[in-house]
């Protein structure tokens, strides 16, 4: 796989995890997310129920703004397994800051629900330092 292919199926891609490191190790939560501007955005909504919207996640990031972002594949056919990783800085932006409107459209653009009712709540933007991954094929 090439740096272009890797990064292809990695935006192609409907979900990916969010690592943050805290005091209690690392933490891993599955995203919605999408690229746009050089960042890779997610956000939080209201869309999907949460206890709260003071998550970990936002905490970690304040406390130390280090992340990974996964994506991957699995299929029976093992040959048809990959991963893509991009670890880099994370920041949160809150939604009605002019910074937060690429992130925000790259979003609606991939999932209606966002389109529906555009989330309220921060965004974070992981600015990438090193993309890697790994292919079966």
């Amino acid at each position: 796989m090439t740096d272009g292919e890797a990064r292809a199926r990695f935006a192609a891609a409907r979900v990916a995890r969010l690592a943050t490191l805290g005091a209690g190790g690392p933490r891993l939560v599955p995203i919605t997310f999408a690229l746009a501007g050089g960042l890779i955005w997610s956000a939080v909504d209201d869309v999907k129920p949460k206890r709260t919207m003071n998550l970990a996640r936002l905490r970690r990031i304040a406390a130390d703004p280090r992340v990974s972002v996964l994506a991957d594949h699995y299929d029976e056919d093992w040959r048809a397994l990959w991963w893509v990783r991009a670890d880099g800085l994370a920041r949160a932006i809150d939604a009605a800051d002019p910074a937060a409107r690429a992130g925000l459209d790259a979003l609606a653009g991939r999932y209606a629900p966002y389109r529906e009712r555009p989330p309220a709540g921060p965004l974070i933007a992981v600015s990438v330092e090193r993309w890697s991954w790994w292919s079966a094929s």
